[in-house]
């Protein structure tokens, strides 16, 4: 994508397990840091940016392209700013795919650093007109610590390594409640299931986001997490996977101007 250094694609292998959560603070947390961030909410049937970012409203067009709604630092493109908000997208894959290619090619995205894209979860028409249509330099994959979720995300991560998209790592989401009660902390969907999968098939470890209530409450207003409330836990480990994020793209590109190789 012309103007656009770093393309990051979020992924899970199942829904609820907080991948649009993710997103949102991956692209606010770059935003924070001095980065040219846009988000792309690919997540056609579900599409939860625009509450997250408390935005709503229809972009304008401006010399036969979209311009996309902005908050807090970050450039934004939904189908949810473009549908009626109780209007269901029954849609079929080549309409998937030919919304998708309207976002990517059709949005004046302008210059970048980040532009992060909020996938469905899954292995689905989304992934793939995705991969299609753009190089992306890595993905990141979304769990909670059970077994239900992990395994879908092995499946996701066996599906990018097809289509040759890098796995820049594994988020192990909603990890150990802190109890304001006892004091103690309460594995309430387990933990390590992410973690002990990322270990076994040589994926590196992103992070763990413990479940509290700050997500939900910054979420309720419209404000990322790690904008809201910069200091709560949740927010603080966004922080973490972003740093590690970066490093390993980073890492990455290096190899890629190593000497003898294209870009060396």
């Amino acid at each position: 994508m012309p103007g656009v250094r770093r393309v990051v694609a979020v992924s899970s292998g199942k829904g609820g397990v907080g991948k649009s959560t993710l997103s949102t603070n991956l692209a606010a947390t770059w935003s924070r840091r001095g980065h040219r961030v846009g988000l792309l909410d690919a997540d056609i049937y579900g599409p939860d940016i625009p509450t997250m970012f408390g935005i709503q409203g229809k972009p304008r067009i401006d010399r036969e392209e979209v311009v996309p709604l902005e908050a807090h630092g970050v450039k934004l493109m939904s189908i949810g700013f473009l549908i009626e908000e109780d209007a269901p997208a029954i849609w079929r894959g080549p309409i998937i795919m030919g919304v998708i290619r309207q976002f990517l090619q059709q949005v004046a995205w302008g210059e970048l650093d980040y532009l992060v894209i909020d996938l469905p979860p899954g292995t689905g028409d989304a992934q793939l007109s995705l991969c299609q249509l753009v190089r992306v330099d890595g993905a990141v994959m979304v769990t909670t610590p059970q077994d239900v979720a992990v395994g879908g995300v092995l499946r996701g991560i066996r599906m990018f390594e097809k289509l040759r998209v890098p796995v820049l790592g594994i988020v192990e989401n909603m990890r150990g409640f802190a109890c304001p009660g006892c004091g103690e902390i309460h594995d309430i969907f387990g933990a390590g299931g992410g973690e002990r999968l990322a270990a076994s098939i040589d994926v590196p470890f992103l992070g763990a986001v413990p479940l509290g209530v700050a997500v939900r409450e910054e979420g309720d207003r419209g404000i990322p997490t790690s904008m809201g409330r910069p200091d709560a836990p949740e927010a603080r480990a966004f922080g973490r996977i972003v740093t590690a994020a970066t490093a390993r793209l980073e890492e990455m590109e290096a190899k890629r101007r190593q000497p003898g190789e294209p870009g060396g």
